[in-house]
């Protein structure tokens, strides 16, 4: 093989991210000789790292927090997701261009089809937030063609903006969380409520009815207060791990050539690493 491949994920910080333990694994699963690094690349300091990449020392690469807004405007092309969504999680060469995608709805949706098959097949979601991850969250549903999702947000201007524009979506403050919930068949939680050291999420479930999905983005703990309550009603819930790993999958494919599959030993992997930094 004639150079080596080489991806990073950029953030700040950076040192937490598993995807270099999720790509490390598959480049050793499939024989590739190449790297994906962490890179903790400060705000004020993104744009040069972004201008850099042309030069050819990385194929491409992952975009974390806080950069994925930044990352929107400064790449040179966009896929139909990251234009929709307004963030790139996902960056790659191409014709000497710097282009950004966007997975994690793909990656929201495929962790779904994975442990929950069907899910699409009722048509009511109510999501809970309205920030970055639920504009992902949104447009993989609307993808999906829900009949209708529900934004609810402590802060009702931001869910209107999410709303905006598309008569199947609609804006609610909290309050109005116990009555949307009577015929909600997939509830999606995008806040940091209930991640470690998020503050708590307190939510009355009884309203949801029996056959209702429970999904989390969160996967830090991996069973967060809203999964732990909804597996006590008896609910079919959905970790916020598989996201995170599903997500990883296109990029590896652009970068190194080979499509990945999110397998359960993958999963006990990150699970394993995941305890061992508690």
């Amino acid at each position: 093989m004639a150079d080596k491949l080489r991806a990073f994920v950029c953030g700040h910080p950076v040192a937490h991210s598993r995807s270099p333990l999720i790509h490390g694994n598959w480049l050793k699963e499939h024989g590739i000789e190449g790297s994906y690094e962490p890179r903790d690349v400060a705000p004020g300091d993104f744009e040069a790292f972004i201008g850099g990449l042309a030069g050819g020392l990385y194929a491409g690469g992952n975009v974390t927090i806080p950069h994925k807004e930044s990352a929107f405007r400064l790449v040179d092309r966009h896929d139909a997701a990251a234009e929709a969504i307004g963030a790139v999680n996902t960056l790659w060469i191409e014709d000497g261009r710097l282009y950004g995608g966007n997975t994690d709805a793909y990656g929201f949706a495929a962790n779904l089809d994975a442990s929950a098959p069907g899910w699409d097949r009722e048509k009511t979601a109510t999501v809970l937030g309205a920030g970055g991850a639920a504009r992902a969250v949104v447009h993989a549903l609307k993808s999906r063609n829900m009949g209708e999702i529900r934004i609810v947000n402590r802060t009702l201007a931001r869910a209107q903006e999410l709303a905006a524009g598309d008569g199947r979506i609609s804006a609610h403050p909290w309050e109005a969380l116990p009555e949307l919930l009577a015929d909600t068949t997939l509830l999606v939680n995008t806040t940091s409520l209930g991640m470690k050291g998020g503050g708590e999420l307190s939510i009355d479930l009884d309203p949801l009815p029996s056959a209702a999905v429970v999904t989390d983005i969160v996967y830090v703990p991996l069973r967060t207060p809203l999964l732990a309550a909804a597996a006590r009603r008896g609910l079919k819930t959905v970790d916020g791990l598989g996201m995170l790993l599903h997500q990883a999958v296109p990029g590896f494919e652009r970068w190194f050539g080979v499509r990945p599959e999110v397998t359960p030993r993958l999963r006990e992997i990150v699970v394993a690493d995941l305890g061992a930094g508690a």
